[in-house]
Formats: structure tokens, C-alpha cells, sequence
């Protein structure tokens, strides 16, 4: 059954789309962010986890287990970073994974530059704090030693997908660049340069059948990332 189940992704891009659009938004609000070490093959753990949790359902199945107040969950990965998601409800995921599960609703999932959260029922994504404070300190440094068309590529290099905060994050660096333009006595760099629309993009890759192995006995061969590298508080979880 496991190798039925899609949870492999494309890209960072399609990693967080699959994240925040089909899965948090839809209600996957706790999360655990593990690592497969070196020397181990992903597969093998895919296999393990999906098999642990039930995670290979149908969305009939999964709507029976929320009608009798059961949880739900969802497996990514790309490379050797996964991400387990559950939803409201009784599963042995919050026993087996205790302390470790996050609620994204007070602590910020932090992945691949972005940070996901959900606020008043909203997700929200945005560029990660402090590498957004690294970008900008960067930028505002040539700001008034570059010219207009070297800034604009720097800009366009970032490659961020512009959701909301996104966008405004963007918006709020080119300001800044400008206003340190503007005291130097040199021209704005224009906002166009920032990109409009989100990218659509296949976020699963396709199933090949010949990947999927048996899980095998044994220790589970994951580790998890630590609280300090989640950038989260470590107060209790909300179920």
C-alpha cells in the first residue's frame, strides 16, 4: 500500500506549495521535521513511516476518521528532509512522536528559506526571519554602489515564490534600497522587478513502482531536527 501513496517532491518550490496549500490550509496543523542521515536509504524510512501511521488513505477513509474524531496524516519529503502532518484528533502520532510535534499555528514551520505558519485561520508564508534580515543587510550594503539594473538582478536572483507576505517582504526591501538610493542621490529601483504571480508547479512526483520497498524491522533510521532548529517556542501542544 505504501508505495500507492505520493509524498516524494519535485522542489523546494513545490515542497512548500504541497505544504501550505494542500495540507495546512486543509487543516494539518501539527507537524514533526525529521532528517534522514547519511548512509541511509530515504526510501526505507518512507516506507517505515507510512506503514507506522496508516498514512496511505483514501480521502474516504480519511473523512470516516474525522467524523469519529480520529486524525489524519500526511508524509513529505524531498531529499533526505520529511515532514509529518496530522490534523485534529486521536492517532498514535502524538504518542509516538510526544514533545516533538509542533502546532504551526504558534510555531512556524521553517524550510528551504520559507517559514509557514497559520494565523485566524489563514496560512501565511513568508521568507524566513532571519535570512530575510540577511538579505536585506546585504542589499542595503550596495545599495548605493550599484547600479539600478545590478540591484534589479540581485532582486530577481532571490527566486522567492510571492505569496502574500512574500510579496510584501519584497515590497518592503526594494523601499528600504530606495530610500538609501534617494539619500545618495541616485535613481529608484522600479518594483516591477518583483515578481506578481505565484508559480503553479507539479509539487509530487510521479509514482514509480519499482521504488517502493517493504518496510524492514529494526530501528527507525530518521533522526529528528532539533527545537532550536524548528526556531520555535517549546510550549505545549494544542490537539
Amino acid at each position: 500500500m505504501a508505495g500507492v501513496y505520493r509524498y516524494e517532491c519535485t522542489s523546494p518550490r513545490g515542497f512548500i506549495q504541497q505544504l501550505a496549500v494542500a495540507y495546512v490550509s486543509n487543516g494539518y496543523y501539527f507537524y514533526v521535521v525529521g532528517l534522514v542521515p547519511e548512509g541511509k536509504r530515504p526510501e526505507l524510512v518512507d516506507a517505515k513511516l507510512i506503514q507506522r501511521y496508516g498514512i496511505d488513505q483514501s480521502k474516504w477513509s480519511r473523512a470516516r476518521r474525522k467524523r469519529r474524531g480520529q486524525a489524519s496524516v500526511q508524509y513529505l519529503r524531498l531529499g533526505r528532509r520529511f515532514v509529518l502532518l496530522a490534523t485534529h484528533g486521536e492517532h498514535t502520532f502524538f504518542e509516538q512522536e510526544g514533545d516533538r510535534v509542533r502546532d504551526v499555528r504558534r510555531v512556524p514551520l521553517k524550510l528551504f528559506g520559507y517559514a509557514v505558519g497559520c494565523s485566524g485561520g489563514r496560512v501565511q508564508v513568508r521568507i524566513e526571519r532571519e535570512l530575510f534580515h540577511s538579505i536585506r543587510a546585504h542589499l542595503l550594503e550596495l545599495a548605493p554602489h550599484r547600479s539600478c539594473r545590478a540591484l534589479s538582478d540581485e532582486l530577481r536572483r532571490l527566486d522567492f515564490e510571492p505569496y502574500g507576505p512574500v510579496r510584501r517582504q519584497l515590497v518592503q526591501l526594494v523601499r528600504s534600497i530606495n530610500r538609501v538610493r534617494r539619500a545618495a542621490g541616485y535613481d529608484r529601483v522600479p518594483l516591477d522587478v518583483l515578481p506578481v504571480r505565484r508559480r503553479i508547479v507539479r509539487a509530487l512526483a510521479p509514482h514509480q513502482s519499482d521504488r517502493a520497498l517493504q518496510p524492514s524491522g529494526g530501528a527507525p533510521g530518521f533522526q529528528y531536527d532539533q527545537v532550536d532548529g524548528l526556531g520555535g517556542a517549546t510550549d505545549g501542544q494544542q490537539r
